[in-house]
């Protein structure tokens, strides 16, 4: 048999995951690659390529609704949307960069099995909140779907919110139906100048709790705003707040956030081009893709974000950080280190609450360091059921996500 295995279709994923069960042989899934380096490193013997399933089945914008084959790439779906006035509310980031690869790869089904979200999802939600049914294979050969084209048709388990995140280690998605939305008419960013990060986490929970619909909130330090395209104060930190709407709706909450905005810093205003420049750059953590040393070990912390900017208190001198979720999603590129610094973090998040995930480091430090957020006894039983359940003999993926599972 080949290293590679590519499917023509759903019922060719099926066969090869049977195939593989007879065999005794363990699977690495992917789309495109664009996530490949992302969770501990390969413990597989074979590649299920699932880049041949490919295309949208359906797409109603009247309806809100698309399906597509899960190899789909992302960029092409995006695209369909875009020309019919309609987005991806969740706002999906494109890793590539930062892992060295290029930009555009991902595809919907690693999109979604990875969950992924950008600034918007203070607003928004994530991937899983806008997923609505699916096809795929599970690990004992067996083809199954959950939900349906409408949130009603999601009765009994709600499998989309399980499969979201769970980096194709219970099952091999062929096909998904999501939500799409209608795209903001035009947009426009307040920007305060020259705040710490403490000051700016005040300012961006001023901007997040008043009528303004604020749909992102980041905050950019000054060693690291220069990285960041569509600034003009470059060489000050910027706390950038983003409207969305129609003209008048904006211009209208624009002047009311600047107005509150001015008590805390020297007010700016970024136009439309400028906006969606600067956050498709925070979205996708521009900096840490490029024009920093690629060598850093990158970090992606959710903290509560009233707590955010005291993980700066905590780490080690020489890390380089910025802030997005108002202060909630911190990315953190950590100087070298026998560990990537995952003591440290480890030991801010116990005391800040959330978790802290690996995004980037050398596969021999992937595979001696927590990636994802180790998981307490119970967790940890409830997690290894799980599997086990979609999986019994361990062939999708194993050990992608915590050693064992």
């Amino acid at each position: 048999m080949p290293d590679v295995l590519k499917p023509r279709d759903a019922r060719d994923v099926e066969n090869a995951v049977v195939w593989a069960l007879a065999e005794g042989k363990r699977l690495d899934v992917v789309g495109q690659g664009s996530k490949r380096l992302l969770g501990r490193p390969s413990q597989t013997d074979l590649t299920l390529d699932l880049s041949a399933l490919s295309g949208v089945t359906l797409y109603e914008p009247e309806e809100l609704v698309l399906s597509a084959r899960a190899g789909t790439p992302i960029a092409e779906i995006e695209k369909l949307v875009a020309d019919k006035g309609q987005e991806l509310a969740f706002e999906p980031l494109d890793y590539g960069p930062m892992l060295g690869l290029p930009s555009g790869r991902g595809t919907i089904g690693g999109v979604l099995a990875a969950n992924l979200a950008g600034p918007r999802r203070i607003k928004a939600g994530a991937a899983r909140d806008h997923f609505l049914g699916f096809s795929a294979v599970s690990g004992r050969g067996e083809t199954f779907k959950s939900g349906g084209r409408v949130v009603k048709n999601v009765t009994g388990y709600d499998l989309c919110k399980l499969l979201a995140g769970s980096f194709g280690t219970l099952a091999v998605m062929t096909d998904v139906t999501i939500k799409t939305l209608p795209r903001a008419e035009s947009e426009v960013s307040v920007m305060v100048l020259g705040l710490d990060d403490r000051q700016a986490c005040v300012a961006m929970a001023e901007a997040m709790g008043s009528s303004c619909e604020v749909s992102g909130a980041a905050h950019l330090p000054a060693h690291l705003v220069m990285h960041f395209e569509g600034l003009k104060a470059q060489g000050q930190a910027a706390t950038v707040l983003r409207l969305e709407g129609v003209g008048p709706s904006i211009a209208h909450r624009k002047s009311v956030l600047a107005a509150m905005m001015k008590r805390h810093g020297q007010v700016e205003t970024l136009d439309e081009t400028a906006s969606r420049r600067l956050w498709r750059d925070i979205r996708d953590a521009a900096p840490f893709g490029h024009g920093l040393e690629a060598d850093r070990a990158l970090w992606r912390l959710s903290v509560p974000p009233a707590r955010g900017f005291e993980l700066g208190e905590m780490v080690s001198t020489g890390a380089q950080m910025f802030y997005d979720w108002a202060g909630g999603l911190i990315w953190i590129g950590m100087p070298q280190a026998e560990d990537a610094g995952a003591l440290q973090l480890r030991d801010a998040v116990a005391i800040l609450g959330g978790h802290a995930t690996l995004i980037r480091a050398p596969a021999a430090m992937r595979a001696a360091v927590d990636v994802f957020e180790p998981q307490d006894n119970g967790v940890a039983a409830l997690t290894k059921r799980v599997k086990e359940s979609f999986d019994p003999r361990g062939i999708l993926n194993p050990g992608r996500m915590w050693a064992g599972v």
